[in-house]
């Protein structure tokens, strides 16, 4: 039992408490052992009769492996569906779908533990913050990838636009029967 996986097994009970579905979805996998691999990092977590979870014993066979590239962190915690579908599973599928399904359902929430830290107030402005700077960054993110794609089609044009590109179509095709037709005039004179 390492300090990683008794951490990861603290971090998720604390979640799985707020929700008795999830526990109680989780139970029917009772004795069986998952394990994460994010990056270096690994984590081995066997599921009690309760729904909860516990540090694996060290040698547990594990059940099912989850791998999480760790660029794909930011938009799990994004709770991006998609994200979801990008983490690796191996070994017992119906305790992998289990976990990414508690997983893509259950939130955490942030806010009401911070609460209990700096006080009401405090914790849901910081939570508004975090939020604002969430959406600030990805449509400031967005407006660039918009300037750049113009900059490169229109001012310095890398990239066709497909206006342009239709345009060129069109007129290769026409070039294409003014050579057919001065090729007929050239077979006739022949």
């Amino acid at each position: 039992m390492s300090l990683l996986d008794d951490a990861a097994a603290r971090a998720v009970n604390h979640v799985l408490r707020t929700s008795p579905l999830a526990m109680e979805r989780l139970a029917r996998h009772a004795g069986r052992t998952a394990r994460f691999d994010v990056g270096p990092l690994r984590a081995a977590l066997t599921v009690q009769t309760t729904g909860q979870v516990t540090a694996a014993m060290p040698g547990a066979a594990n059940d099912v492996t989850l791998r999480i590239a760790p660029p794909l962190l930011p938009r799990l915690a994004a709770r991006e569906a998609a994200a979801f579908d990008e983490v690796a599973v191996t070994g017992d599928d119906a305790l992998g779908r289990d976990i990414v399904f508690v997983a893509r359902n259950l939130g955490w929430d942030v806010e009401e533990d911070l609460s209990r830290v700096v006080g009401d107030v405090a914790a849901h402005r910081a939570v508004e913050a975090a939020r604002a700077f969430r959406h600030w960054s990805r449509d400031a993110a967005l407006r660039l990838a918009q300037g750049a794609a113009e900059y490169w089609t229109e001012e310095s044009p890398l990239i066709a636009s497909p206006v342009k590109l239709q345009g060129f179509a069109a007129e290769v095709s026409l070039l294409r029967d003014a050579v057919e037709r001065l090729e007929q005039r050239v077979g006739r004179l022949g």
